[in-house]
């Protein structure tokens, strides 16, 4: 019987993300399909789901930068991280994020439905699959400042569309903003970053999984 929560899916690769709303229309009421980070925020929005169910690299704001902004967002909902990475730092950021599940992709049709329904009793969830290192890797990590935390949301977005090789010209034309405020974004984020050239920046943004 088909649950009455309200899901927002987001994943850029289209048959993965068909194959994973025919599953989810089986227990909820899936509201929307997003491909990328900028369409999953336009559709939270009107949608206004009770759970968000993203895979963290996408074009257009990546999942992490998305769950960030919802964190602000009045409409409060639980936020379920799908991904191919396996890295207990990348789980342990998706949990600093707001996320309530980290779900490895190759799981995620037999582990999904049960992420969610963890996360709608306010419990996090791990991908059973991932070594019992990892799972203690996750839980007993200290607390720590990332890379992100230097950055503002707007930085995030910008670092993101360079590392998608995109100019400073199309960002500017894209985002509405001048070329030279652009520019000045880019250096701020060198700057702040100990960043030396394009080249590092670039490096730093597949580093942080804006980009795979």
């Amino acid at each position: 019987m088909m649950s009455t929560r309200r899901v927002l899916l987001a994943d850029d690769h289209a048959l993965f993300a068909e194959a994973l709303a025919k599953l989810l229309s089986r227990n909820y009421e899936v509201v929307g399909v997003a491909a990328s980070g900028r369409a999953l925020l336009e559709s939270f929005r009107v949608c206004l789901p009770d759970v968000v169910v993203t895979d963290i690299t996408m074009p257009l704001l990546s999942g992490l930068d998305c769950a960030r902004r919802l964190r602000r967002d009045p409409h409060k909902a639980k936020i379920v991280f799908l991904t191919m990475h396996v890295d207990p730092d990348l789980a342990r950021e998706c949990f600093k994020c707001g996320g309530s599940a980290f779900v490895v992709k190759e799981c995620a049709f037999e582990e999904l439905v049960v992420a969610i329904e963890a996360a709608m009793e306010n419990r996090r969830y791990l991908s059973r699959g991932l070594s019992a290192e990892f799972h203690e890797n996750v839980a007993n990590a200290a607390k720590m400042d990332s890379d992100y935390g230097l950055l503002t949301s707007r930085q995030e977005e910008i670092l993101q569309l360079f590392a998608e090789g995109k100019t400073a010209k199309e960002i500017a034309s894209l985002m509405n903003l001048s070329t030279r405020t652009i520019e000045w974004y880019k250096y701020n984020m060198m700057r702040l970053l100990r960043i030396k050239n394009s080249a590092e920046l670039l490096r730093k943004a597949v580093r942080l999984k804006l980009v795979v």
